[in-house]
């Protein structure tokens, strides 16, 4: 098939430009990432290794993550036609522009490099928010209004960067952490059950394995959502940390409820059990930093490297096989994308509590890591760039 064609094929969904995008970029940036750490890579970042690496993975991985898919779900949600192919194509540039930025962001003005990063998400909040307005959708639009805040925490590192202000840095990079995770409860505690319930009725099975509760799930989002201002404002560290385990336990609870060992037969489900079940153990030892047990960067990798990696390359494995019109089973070798992103997650996690060597467990992790993303890319571009096999449009 000619470029030009693929190309066009690629901008008829949100889902397909911005799956492969963000894995194209997951895969470049943490080897880059990897040598500007041990010194073998010279890139003018203007930043710190460390927060570089971490706003990169927030704003570029995760953003790219977060529009390719919200931006195809609001289409169910509401029945509207996809965002046009010129729009589509714009938003592309811009998330492109705001990595360019930052990949050089020591040889530009910090104001120009904070412009065109900031942009992006802000852009994404506002058009969802007219089309769920348009269509009077006023169930989601909290998803318009956290995908808004995020971009907030966006500009807040770059304040901090800019002023030489390490809190208000690290309180960006907090809240950004906190806003996603209260994104991927919301997002997976829609889908995982939903999906794991329908698979279970076409295997013969009992849907109602799986259970759902409408009072634990807004205790769940509750909890999860007031860690957002408390670790803003600082408030007493008892009152963080108990809120913090309260929203692991109900997230946990909520869990169990649906039943996830009943999937254990299909990857496409069981791997998005585990990534909420990272969500659970990160929650709990952010809990436990809070009080002091283990360093805040346990918990903070438990929720980058294993809900969010693990959650991003769930949802795109399985969203690029059904809005293609193909079967929900994995590709041949799709299973080692599970496996490698869990590698790189356990490793990560072990190398934060000390028990594997530094250089050897960022190493593994970013093996685990690229490998996953990098079999995503193989496997998956004949998929994406591909018209879908039921001549539907999409």
């Amino acid at each position: 098939m000619k470029v030009v064609a693929r190309i066009s094929i690629l901008l008829a969904f949100p889902f397909r430009l911005f799956f492969l995008l963000g894995s194209l970029y997951a895969a470049v940036a943490i080897v880059a990432w990897i040598g500007l750490l041990f010194g073998h890579l010279s890139l003018p970042v203007g930043w710190s290794a460390v927060h570089w690496h971490s706003h990169e993975m927030l704003f570029g991985l995760v953003a790219a993550a977060i529009t390719g898919f919200v931006l195809t779900a609001v289409c169910n949600w509401t029945g509207v036609p996809p965002i046009s192919r010129p729009g589509l194509l714009g938003l592309g540039l811009l998330w492109l522009s705001g990595r360019v930025a930052m990949w050089n962001a020591g040889n530009l003005p910090a104001l120009l490099v904070a412009i065109v990063d900031v942009l992006f998400l802000p852009v994404v909040a506002l058009y969802l928010l007219s089309i769920l307005w348009q269509q009077r959708n006023t169930h989601n639009y909290i998803m318009a209004g956290v995908i808004g805040l995020l971009g907030l925490t966006n500009l807040c590192m770059h304040v901090g960067l800019a002023g030489q202000n390490i809190t208000w840095l690290l309180h960006g990079e907090t809240a950004a952490l906190n806003i996603i995770t209260f994104i991927m409860v919301v997002i997976a505690g829609r889908i995982t059950p939903a999906f794991s319930a329908n698979w279970l009725r076409l295997q013969g099975g009992n849907p109602n394995d799986v259970r759902r509760s409408t009072k634990l799930d807004i205790w769940v989002l509750s909890a999860t959502a007031l860690m957002i201002p408390l670790d803003m404002t600082q408030s007493i560290p008892i009152v963080v940390g108990v809120t913090t385990l309260f929203a692991a336990l109900l997230n946990g609870i909520r869990l169990v409820l649906w039943s996830g060992w009943r999937t254990a037969k299909e990857p496409l489900l069981w791997i998005l059990h585990i990534g909420y079940a990272w969500i659970v153990l990160a929650l709990l030892l952010k809990g436990l930093a809070i009080f002091g047990f283990v360093a805040a960067s346990v918990w903070q990798h438990a929720l980058g490297v294993g809900a969010m990696g693990t959650l991003i390359l769930g949802v795109m494995t399985r969203v690029s096989l059904g809005h293609t019109g193909r079967p929900l089973h994995l590709p041949r070798s799709g299973i080692t994308i599970y496996f490698a992103i869990l590698l790189a997650a356990v490793s990560r996690v072990l190398t934060a509590l000390l028990l594997v060597d530094y250089k050897t467990g960022l190493v593994l992790t970013a093996i685990g890591w690229t490998l996953a993303f990098a079999l995503f890319i193989l496997i998956y571009w004949p998929i994406l760039s591909s018209p879908r096999v039921d001549g539907r449009p999409g």
